[in-house]
């Protein structure tokens, strides 16, 4: 008590302890101009509806401390990240409602390129910013392209991986959009092989647009719902051999673009 005194009288600031929750969990939503005003405005809606959801909240409610903290943050190009809820504890129906209401404040709008890689480093710089203490760290990757721009994908995913953070992907293989000389057909097997990784570490392929509300809705479950003892069924382990900079070099070789047919 009496060094505390002393920092205070001196003006010295005081550390506060970090507000224990069972998961840290940061939302990273593509908003590359390879999605449509529609789409995103599916994302967002999609999201409010699995935030809000009975299933959620229930995961939600039976953690060890019953809440969890989360941010929600929009990317596209290497210095195209947005930040559309700061970190927010939701431990209630009401909280999750709040959340909701942030994401729906204003319309989404898109920017160019896609790179995973900077999405992936500024989550690594938000954990480092959250206040928080987690049972688990997790950033949720949803994204309809390969990396084409910024640091080497999976250098930065191992560096998250590396100080305990899972990352999960959420790979949107619609064909509603536009289309471009920049899409990979597998783009399960690149979130498999180059996006996600770390403990429990899964994905959930999007097909059709119409499968989004539900897609987003059981990842988060599982995500809340996970526990060591407990492995998710769809948990999906690297097998290496893939080439993950693929994006990278379909960008160079883009020569398409101005070759006559």
């Amino acid at each position: 008590m009496g060094v505390l005194c002393g920092l205070l009288a001196a003006g010295q600031p005081v550390a506060r302890a970090q507000e224990a929750v069972d998961v840290e969990l940061v939302l990273a939503v593509d908003v590359s101009l390879s999605m449509s005003a529609d789409e995103l405005e599916i994302q967002r809606k999609g999201y409010v509806a699995a935030l809000t959801h009975k299933e959620v909240i229930d995961a939600i409610l039976d953690g060890v401390h019953g809440k969890i903290a989360i941010t929600y943050f929009e990317w596209a190009g290497s210095f195209s990240q947005h930040v559309i809820v700061p970190w927010t504890v939701i431990a209630s129906a009401e909280d999750a409602a709040r959340v909701a209401t942030q994401l729906s404040a204003k319309p989404p709008s898109s920017a160019r390129r896609t790179s995973i890689s900077g999405a992936l480093q500024f989550a690594g710089d938000l954990f480092a910013e959250s206040g928080f203490r987690g049972l688990r760290r997790v950033v949720d990757v949803s994204g309809d392209g390969p990396n084409n721009q910024g640091a080497p994908l999976v250098a930065a995913r191992d560096a998250l991986i590396s100080v305990g953070i899972t990352v999960n992907g959420l790979p949107l293989m619609t064909n509603g959009g536009l289309t471009s000389g920049f899409d990979v057909r597998d783009l399960d097997v690149y979130y498999r092989e180059c996006v996600i990784g770390g403990p429990g570490a899964f994905m959930i392929p999007v097909n059709d647009w119409s499968q989004f509300p539900e897609a987003v809705r059981r990842k988060l479950v599982l995500e809340l719902a996970w526990q060591d003892d407990h492995p998710m069924p769809v948990i999906l382990a690297q097998t290496g051999g893939y080439d993950c900079l693929i994006g990278e070099k379909m960008w160079r070789d883009r020569s398409w673009m101005w070759t006559d047919p």
